[in-house]
Protein backbone atom coordinates (compact mmCIF):
# COMPACT_ATOMS: atom_id res chain seq x y z
CA UNK A 1 0.00 0.00 0.00
CA UNK A 2 1.23 3.46 -0.85
CA UNK A 3 0.76 6.59 1.22
CA UNK A 4 1.60 10.29 1.05
CA UNK A 5 3.55 12.21 3.69
CA UNK A 6 3.38 16.01 3.73
CA UNK A 7 5.65 18.20 5.84
CA UNK A 8 5.20 21.96 6.12
CA UNK A 9 6.61 24.59 8.46
CA UNK A 10 9.39 27.07 9.13
CA UNK A 11 12.65 25.88 7.61
CA UNK A 12 15.31 24.51 9.95
CA UNK A 13 18.23 22.11 9.76
CA UNK A 14 17.57 18.38 9.84
CA UNK A 15 13.92 18.12 8.80
CA UNK A 16 14.48 15.63 5.97
CA UNK A 17 16.88 13.61 8.13
CA UNK A 18 14.44 13.37 11.05
CA UNK A 19 11.43 12.43 8.95
CA UNK A 20 13.27 9.91 6.77
CA UNK A 21 14.98 8.30 9.79
CA UNK A 22 11.62 7.96 11.55
CA UNK A 23 10.04 6.36 8.50
CA UNK A 24 12.98 3.96 8.09
CA UNK A 25 12.64 2.89 11.75
CA UNK A 26 9.01 2.02 11.02
CA UNK A 27 9.87 -0.01 7.91
CA UNK A 28 8.36 2.57 5.55
CA UNK A 29 10.18 2.91 2.21
CA UNK A 30 10.40 6.31 0.51
CA UNK A 31 9.56 5.91 -3.18
CA UNK A 32 9.72 9.55 -4.25
CA UNK A 33 10.36 12.87 -2.58
CA UNK A 34 10.00 16.51 -3.52
CA UNK A 35 10.88 19.43 -1.32
CA UNK A 36 11.22 23.15 -1.67
CA UNK A 37 11.87 26.21 0.44
CA UNK A 38 9.63 29.24 -0.08
CA UNK A 39 11.37 32.13 1.64
CA UNK A 40 11.46 30.87 5.28
CA UNK A 41 9.01 28.00 4.78
CA UNK A 42 9.83 24.37 4.10
CA UNK A 43 7.43 22.16 2.12
CA UNK A 44 7.96 18.48 1.35
CA UNK A 45 5.82 15.71 -0.08
CA UNK A 46 6.83 12.05 -0.08
CA UNK A 47 5.29 9.03 -1.75
CA UNK A 48 5.96 6.03 0.48
CA UNK A 49 5.45 2.27 0.43
CA UNK A 50 3.81 0.99 3.62
CA UNK A 51 3.94 -2.73 2.74
CA UNK A 52 6.91 -3.36 5.07
CA UNK A 53 5.70 -1.10 7.87
CA UNK A 54 5.99 -2.41 11.41
CA UNK A 55 2.70 -0.76 12.47
CA UNK A 56 -0.65 0.19 10.93
CA UNK A 57 -0.91 3.38 8.91
CA UNK A 58 -3.15 5.01 11.53
CA UNK A 59 -0.56 4.43 14.28
CA UNK A 60 2.32 5.76 12.20
CA UNK A 61 0.18 8.74 11.11
CA UNK A 62 -0.44 9.66 14.74
CA UNK A 63 3.26 9.31 15.54
CA UNK A 64 4.12 11.51 12.52
CA UNK A 65 1.75 14.21 13.76
CA UNK A 66 3.26 14.01 17.26
CA UNK A 67 6.80 14.21 15.89
CA UNK A 68 5.78 17.23 13.84
CA UNK A 69 4.49 18.98 16.96
CA UNK A 70 7.82 18.31 18.71
CA UNK A 71 9.90 19.77 15.87
CA UNK A 72 7.53 22.65 15.01
CA UNK A 73 6.27 21.22 11.72
CA UNK A 74 2.95 19.99 10.37
CA UNK A 75 3.41 16.35 9.31
CA UNK A 76 0.57 14.30 7.83
CA UNK A 77 0.56 10.72 6.58
CA UNK A 78 -2.45 9.45 4.67
CA UNK A 79 -3.36 6.64 2.31
CA UNK A 80 -2.62 7.55 -1.32
CA UNK A 81 -6.24 7.03 -2.37
CA UNK A 82 -7.52 9.44 0.30
CA UNK A 83 -4.90 12.02 -0.67
CA UNK A 84 -5.90 11.72 -4.35
CA UNK A 85 -9.61 11.94 -3.55
CA UNK A 86 -9.09 15.09 -1.49
CA UNK A 87 -7.20 16.76 -4.32
CA UNK A 88 -9.35 15.75 -7.27
CA UNK A 89 -12.40 17.90 -6.56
Amino acid sequence: MRAVVTVVGKDKTGIIAKVSAFLAEKGVNILDISQTILEDYFAMIMLVDMSGASEQLSVIATECREMGEKIGMSIHLQHEEIFNAMHSI
